[in-house]
């Protein structure tokens, strides 16, 4: 079987050999200093790594070591990165961590007087840095930008919808053209494709504060978004609705010029979840999100053989059956780890509804500080549980992150490909 019709039998929650995924999209990848150790244990050429996703610094797993890691699924990216400047000119940089890799030519940065390093959107140092790497760092935190919000003589709250608009608008020439050329790219590369066009995640709370931005207004700080979808209601379903109206003029006309050539459209990264609970109530999230999401999945759906992958960290059991209402197919990062979201019961409830993507083994301990039996160990259960029955596909708890072992990392790949073989001979 190909990479793509691995994927498509789990899709359909048919049994088979376990895919796996690997930098597909932002939370499915590695760290820039894990694929470089990854390149150096199978022998492949030594470069500079490329960094797809600066926001994380993800690498990009390069065609040779997706064949060496088995790699099913292929990535299809918007043209701009999380910072606002294309992912076009490479240029040679030097981490923090003394790493030599490639980044985006619009990829500026300075030093604060700390040592911090700090990114610009759109790469423009003219403005204000929207995000910031402390000198112990391994990736960039957005800094948050809020302007006051002031009351007018009434004492209501200045507010204007389209301040919290601004990031989202029409999908232009530029951006039609490079998805039409990513996917006559990959089309027949034998493997699946995941899409990620943009615009769909509502109230992403990575997004919120506007990183890609010059001068983003509205509310932008995280504690008081999270606020306004108490408070504020009213407006945040009035941002939801136009962003909602706005994504499905861009999906559609997205369609036209990539048809059927993605498997999954990465529609949400929005997270509702934290170590042990939600951060909204379900019928929170059924009054204030659940519409909006489905007049999306409805239009997918309808007009297209995509299936729709839902990223959303944390303990979210009570979370799974709006999920599935509101029209996601796959679900995604399965952490294994939280409070109540046992294998078992993931699959026995809502493996008939929901492929589960991910899961295969925890990023937060048994990944860095686990030992490699310890790794192949939890990633054989995973796979044994959530692939009964199909509908699984491999890919860790999140992206793994700098400071994994290699050896661990190895270890997680080799366990799936022990259990695939095992699976072949009977």
């Amino acid at each position: 079987m190909s990479g793509k019709e691995r994927v498509r039998a789990a899709l359909d929650h048919t049994e088979g050999p376990v895919p796996i995924d690997f930098a597909s999209n932002a939370v499915t990848g590695m760290h820039v200093s894990v694929v470089a150790a990854l390149r150096d244990h199978y022998g492949l050429e030594r470069h500079p790594v490329p960094v797809i996703e600066p926001y994380q610094m993800l690498g990009e797993i390069e065609e040779d070591l997706k064949v060496a890691l088995g790699v099913d699924v292929d990535g299809l990216y918007p043209r701009k990165t999380m910072f606002g400047f294309a992912n076009t000119g490479w240029k040679e940089w030097r981490t923090p961590w003394d790493q030599e890799v490639l980044v985006p030519a619009d990829f500026n940065v300075t030093r604060d007087t700390n040592g911090d390093v700090l990114i610009y959107p759109e790469g423009d140092t003219s403005v204000a840095p929207s995000g910031r790497m402390p000198t112990s760092g391994l990736f960039f935190d957005s800094i948050i930008r809020q302007e006051p919000i002031t009351t007018g003589p009434d004492g209501k709250e200045e507010l204007d919808v389209d301040d919290n608009l601004e990031e989202f608008a029409p999908l232009g020439d530029a951006d039609l053209a490079w998805f039409k050329g990513e996917a006559d790219r990959l089309r027949g590369s034998g493997r699946a494709v995941m899409a990620n066009f943009g615009g769909t995640g509502l109230g992403d709370i990575a997004l919120v504060p506007g990183p890609m931005m010059k001068h983003p207004k509205g509310i932008r700080d995280v504690t008081e978004w999270y606020i306004s979808t108490v408070a504020r209601q009213d407006y945040v379903r009035e941002i939801f609705d136009r962003q909602t109206r706005l994504a499905l003029e861009n999906l559609e006309r997205v369609h036209a010029v990539v048809g059927e050539v993605p498997d999954v459209v990465f529609l949400c990264g929005t997270d509702f979840g934290t170590q042990d609970s939600t951060f909204c109530s379900p019928q929170t999230f059924r009054d204030l999100y659940l519409p909006y999401y489905r007049r999306m999945t409805d239009w997918i759906h309808e007009h297209t053989s995509w299936r729709i992958f839902k990223h959303c960290c944390g303990a979210i059991t009570t979370l799974l059956p709006l999920f599935i209402e509101a029209g996601f197919d796959v679900v995604n990062p399965v952490q294994i780890s939280a409070k109540g979201m046992d294998r078992e019961f993931l699959k026995r409830e809502y493996g008939a509804h929901l492929v589960f993507w991910g899961g295969g083994v925890d990023t937060q301990k048994t990944m860095p500080f686990g030992t490699p039996d310890e790794v192949r160990a939890e990633v054989t259960e995973s796979c044994r549980v959530f692939s009964r029955d199909g509908g699984y596909v491999f890919n860790a708890v999140h992206n793994v992150q700098a400071k994994s072992p290699t050896e661990n990392v190895v270890a997680m790949i080799e366990a799936v490909r022990d259990l695939n073989a095992a699976r072949a001979s009977g």
